[in-house]
């Protein structure tokens, strides 16, 4: 069996911030040359559920709304149990990415990584676009997931992080 790497950036790109991991998505198409299936939903929990069920690992970008400041970005390892619940707001999706998740665990279809990547957003008002900061950290979740990504690969060399 073949190891597939999924990643999928989840939001509406038309209501500003909640856009952030689409647009990622979108930069990381281009980024991973192969090496990974990318995706963009729109947080639907059975949506999500289909993508991720076959695959070895899964990177999911969306949007948060923790109240920390606009373009912070929060990496949470999911495989390793529930999102915390003091995070259910984790992401703007929150339910669909959660339920996804959980219910991949139940049937005991998620896979051995799951890593969320959630993007503080501001401005989630229909027609908006992306904040400055947060469509700096989309960047930012681009290279890290390209980074731990290349890290998977044995073949390749180790990734040169750009510390940011």
């Amino acid at each position: 069996m073949t190891s597939t790497i999924v990643v999928l950036g989840i939001g509406n790109l038309e209501r500003g911030d909640d856009g952030a991991g689409r647009v990622t998505a979108r930069l990381l198409r281009h980024m991973l040359a192969g090496r990974a299936e990318v995706y963009e939903l729109d947080g639907e929990a059975t949506a999500i559920l289909a993508k991720i069920e076959d695959a070895s690992a899964v990177f999911m970008i969306d949007a948060s709304r923790l109240q920390a400041p606009p373009g912070t970005v929060h990496r949470i390892d999911a495989a390793q149990g529930p999102l915390p619940q003091s995070r259910s707001d984790l992401s703007s999706h929150g339910f669909g990415v959660a339920a996804a998740i959980e219910l991949g665990r139940t049937l005991a279809r998620l896979p051995s990584a799951v890593i969320v990547y959630a993007i503080e957003g501001e401005c989630f008002e229909v027609g908006a676009p992306l904040s400055p900061a947060v469509s700096t950290a989309t960047t930012i979740v681009a290279d890290r997931i390209r980074c731990e990504i290349e890290e998977m690969d044995a073949s390749s060399p180790p990734c040169t992080r750009r510390r940011r």
